[in-house]
């Protein structure tokens, strides 16, 4: 290749990764809405005002769209949810932190069909096949994850230590996602206040009272 056209080719390649990174946020937008069963070509095309053909170049398969825009929608998660809820310092604030971290992120809209990952638990359960087994191992990390904060926050005294961490990571789940199903399902922000207070009474259930009295 001449040296003139290294720049050229660099501009194709940005080019195309600007498009494909466009295809996944329409992609991203319209599974939190619609599920991800209804992702198709033909539907990404229109919405961007590009070709079939373009949209098929870019992935080749309705599954590699799918796993690809549920690693999109991971990174968002992971921007929005993860990075501030984990930049708390260890233990109790950092259950706290990802709590809240969430429900911000609901809070803000930023898909506008609610959770991502929610909407694709409730599309995917009971199917089997190579996405539900992607969704069930996102799950189960997300929950073994958010078990482990408990425990650091139980090591560090900060809640009692015979609390079973896998059950009020349950409750705490629970109040999250239930808080993303009712405000979403009624159009409703206000109802993500009541996870808040679920949130805050699971805790408060299980914080030693000299923890509750150190709180600001």
């Amino acid at each position: 290749m001449h040296d003139q056209d290294a720049p050229r080719s660099a501009r194709r390649r940005s080019d195309g990764e600007r498009t494909h990174a466009a295809i996944l946020e329409t992609a991203m937008q319209i599974a939190s809405v619609e599920g991800l069963g209804h992702l198709t070509v033909g539907r990404l095309a229109r919405e961007l005002g590009v070709s079939k053909s373009g949209v098929f170049a870019h992935f080749r398969s309705k599954e590699r769209l799918q796993r690809e825009t549920i690693r999109a929608a991971m990174e968002v998660f992971e921007r929005e949810v993860l990075a501030p809820g984990l930049g708390a310092p260890p233990g109790l604030a950092q259950v706290e932190g990802f709590c809240a971290a969430y429900l911000s992120y609901l809070e803000r809209g930023v898909f506008p069909g609610g959770c991502f990952f929610a909407h694709l638990l409730a599309e995917f359960d009971a199917p089997s096949g190579p996405i539900h087994d992607t969704v069930a191992s996102i799950q189960r990390e997300a929950v073994g994850s958010l078990e482990g904060l408990i425990a650091t926050a139980q090591e560090r005294g900060e809640l009692d230590a015979h609390a079973s961490p896998a059950q009020l990571a349950f409750e705490l789940y629970a109040a999250l996602e239930f808080a993303n199903y009712l405000s979403t399902l009624h159009r409703d922000p206000s109802i993500i206040d009541l996870g808040r207070q679920a949130v805050r009474a699971a805790l408060d259930r299980v914080t030693p009272h000299e923890s509750l009295g150190r709180r600001p």
